[in-house]
């Protein structure tokens, strides 16, 4: 399976924020975590990308369900 390459945004939170730090993907609306250290919130914010794109599959398998459908690997550019 290819690799795809992301922009992860890391914010450190202050302790009246509960410490830690908040992680999102730019690039992906909806991934988004928290981890107690940077690791963390990486290796969290990796399953948040994997479980966020197992949805939207299963979510456009459903939604086309009896029709005839193409699929096909597509390769963009990033602006």
């Amino acid at each position: 399976m290819e690799r795809i390459t992301y922009t992860a945004i890391f914010h450190e939170l202050s302790p009246e924020e509960g410490g830690g730090y908040h992680a999102c993907v730019e690039e992906l609306p909806g991934a988004i975590t928290q981890g107690d250290t940077l690791d963390e919130a990486r290796e969290n914010l990796a399953d948040a990308i994997r479980e966020l794109l197992t949805a939207h599959r299963d979510l456009a398998a459903q939604g086309s369900a009896g029709h005839v459908v193409i699929r096909e690997p597509i390769s963009v550019r990033s602006a």
